[in-house]
């Protein structure tokens, strides 16, 4: 397989110089294209802080971080802009979605900067609305959408491009069981046959137990990791347990969870 994500000794430091507080500190991972990757942790673990890292929302102070080829501590302006664009997409908790537009409009963005046909652009809008349970709510603007709506409506204009590497922090949070367990299902089935990447900061092992493999940080260091090798099942019951040891959860928050 080929590895897609190349972390080597990322440290983020945050404060001045007599008051530094290293959030990450030299961490190192790689990950393989199509894998579905968790990361967990408890909070003010740094766990969003290295997806941001990752997605080039924000910038390391020190190690190197190659994504597709592309030496991202290399790339400025334009050119990060374009490899971002052409390369990752963004379910975040922080909707970014523009208020003078329909939910439609909203999801096409990508599309529409990309020059795509018309007939192009509405065949992946039914495909994404359709999937995501929003076809109904497609001409309504973000102020007239509930939050769980507003999730939906971001993660298809995040899936809409098919792009190589998703970044989702979150991104069932705001959603109620059925819409989190199709967009948990269209992910695992984008990462198998699509070779999709996905990285997904998650606190729920519902939702991280259709990962593959699942990074655990504490205190701004990989603490651990565990592989699926079983059924989800199995591999639930070993991110509760690791929760547990890790201080990030444990059963008492997952009885509801169906599994």
């Amino acid at each position: 397989m080929k590895t897609i994500i190349d972390v080597k000794n990322l440290t983020k430091t945050f404060g001045s110089r007599k008051n530094k507080v290293n959030v990450l500190e030299n961490i190192s991972f790689s990950v393989e294209e199509g894998e579905f990757v968790g990361i967990m942790g408890p909070s003010g673990a740094g766990k969003t802080t290295l997806l941001n890292i990752l997605s080039t929302i924000s910038f390391p102070t020190l190690g190197s971080i190659v994504i597709n080829g592309a030496d991202l501590t290399s790339l400025k302006g334009d050119n990060l802009s374009e490899f971002r664009r052409k390369n990752l997409g963004f379910i975040l908790q922080d909707f970014h979605l523009m208020n003078t537009l329909t939910a439609r409009d909203n999801i096409l963005l990508p599309l529409a900067v990309e020059k795509k046909s018309l007939a192009e652009i509405d065949q992946k809008i039914e495909v994404a609305s359709e999937m995501l349970g929003i076809k109904g709510i497609l001409n309504q603007y973000p102020d007239e959408l509930s939050v769980g709506q507003k999730q939906r409506v971001a993660a298809a204009r995040a899936l809409i491009e098919e792009p190589k590497i998703i970044f989702a922090d979150e991104p069932t949070g705001a959603l109620d069981s059925t819409s989190a367990t199709e967009l948990l299902n269209y992910l695992h089935d984008i990462s198998l046959h699509k070779d999709t990447t996905i990285l997904m900061v998650t606190h729920d092992p519902y939702t991280a137990s259709y990962c593959n493999r699942i990074l655990f940080i504490k205190d701004g260091a990989i603490f651990s990791e565990i592989v699926r090798r079983g059924s989800r099942r199995e591999f639930f019951n070993k991110v509760i347990d690791m929760q547990a040891t890790i201080g990030g959860g444990g059963r008492s928050n997952a009885i509801s969870s169906g599994l």
